[in-house]
């Protein structure tokens, strides 16, 4: 079947507490990141941002006409490709590189995700899945442990989480006990078995978000949930369960 390319790109959910979810609606949704937006006093806040397939500033009202910010949450090509678009693009130092020049292998092996399935529209005439690459965007500004990014009226510590990339962060809202948690951990299979990947140290990650007094999770992909989801989930990691092995072979599941 000859896909069209798509007049919707994106949609736009709002999730309450002046945050929403953005996603690329014609992307696979074993693969499309969750993007979020968070509306602050002073400016917003975007959490990754997407693969770049679509002008994002543009297209998404949401997110334009003020200034943002723009956080990766770790230097993979589902959760970069759009922030090339944003002056202020901020990540951890240690995966700095890849920002600056991504690569098919360094930004997480997209060959092996991206195919013609991924796709139930194009972005634009003439797309071709197999010419996909993330446009370099060098970070303006570095976040570690303990940062805390001030939106005037929010403020959300900075959480170094490594692990499944060596500069995976989250971000944790104390007051209201929000944590967007990128790719550290979802509603669904983990994946650590990364060329930058590490499972020690993932496992301690996890365990450190288990002493969090979290009420709600935004992750890096799939639906929200809240505290008792999240100690299960790392509960199943600890266990050996809920694990991507490898990346090819999981694909050809979900579009099988």
């Amino acid at each position: 079947m000859t896909l069209k390319s798509a007049s919707d790109w994106y949609e736009v959910r709002p999730v309450g507490d002046g945050i929403s979810l953005v996603r690329e609606t014609h992307v696979a949704a074993w693969l499309r990141c969750n993007i979020w937006h968070v509306r602050g006093r002073e400016h917003d806040l975007l959490i990754d941002s997407g693969m770049g397939l679509r002008p994002l500033k543009k297209e998404v009202s949401l997110i334009s006409g003020r200034a943002v910010t723009c956080i990766a949450t770790h230097a993979h090509f589902d959760h970069i490709g759009g922030q090339h678009e944003f002056e202020t693009r901020l990540g951890h130092r240690s995966e700095a590189g890849i920002h600056a020049a991504p690569t098919r292998d360094n930004a997480a092996d997209w060959g092996s995700f991206i195919r013609a399935e991924t796709f139930s529209a194009l972005p634009h005439d003439g797309f071709d899945y197999r010419e996909y690459s993330v446009t370099p965007a060098p970070l303006t500004g570095y976040l570690d442990e303990g940062d805390v990014v001030d939106l005037g009226n929010r403020h959300f510590r900075v959480l170094h989480l490594p692990g499944h990339s060596p500069g995976s962060i989250a971000l944790y809202e104390e007051a209201t006990g929000t944590l967007f948690s990128g790719d550290t951990v979802y509603d669904g299979a983990l994946y650590d078995t990364l060329y930058h990947s590490d499972r020690t140290l993932y496992r301690q990650s996890l365990e450190r978000l288990r002493t969090l007094p979290v009420s709600v999770v935004h992750g890096g992909h799939e639906g929200s949930f809240g505290r008792e989801r999240l100690i299960r989930l790392i509960d199943d990691y600890v266990d050996g369960k809920n694990r991507i092995g490898d990346a090819g072979e999981w694909v050809s599941r979900q579009i099988g």
